[in-house]
C-alpha cells in the first residue's frame, strides 16, 4: 500500500508507521547552528592564542587574521575559531614552502 498525505493512520501498520515516523525525525532534525565565540580588543586575540599583548599585536597586524576581525574605531571584535583556523592555514603554508 502507497503511503501519501491522504492515508488515514488507522490504515497504516505498526511498521509503516514507526518507519512515517522516523523518516519525518529525520527530515526535521538539523544540527544547531554553532554561536561563534566572539573575543574583544587586543587582549582577547592575545587570549585565543596564548601569547602577550605585543604578539597579539604583530599578529594582527600580519594581516593573516584580518577576515576574522571586525574593526570600528578603537572597538576590535573577533571571531576566535575563525581567526584560529587563518592562523593555522598560515602557519601550514609557511611550513611547506620551507
Amino acid at each position: 500500500m502507497e503511503i501519501t498525505p491522504q492515508t488515514r493512520i488507522i490504515d497504516l501498520t505498526v511498521s509503516q508507521l514507526v518507519e512515517l515516523i522516523e523518516n519525518t525525525m529525520k527530515a526535521t532534525m538539523t544540527e544547531p547552528e554553532k554561536e561563534k565565540r566572539l573575543v574583544y580588543g587586543i587582549a582577547g586575540i592575545a587570549s585565543v592564542f596564548g601569547c602577550s599583548i605585543a604578539t597579539a599585536n604583530r599578529i594582527k597586524k600580519s594581516g593573516v587574521i584580518d577576515a576574522a576581525i571586525i574593526q570600528d574605531g578603537h572597538l576590535i571584535v573577533t571571531d576566535a575559531d575563525l581567526a584560529v583556523k587563518f592562523w593555522k592555514e598560515h602557519k601550514s603554508i609557511k611550513t611547506k614552502s620551507i
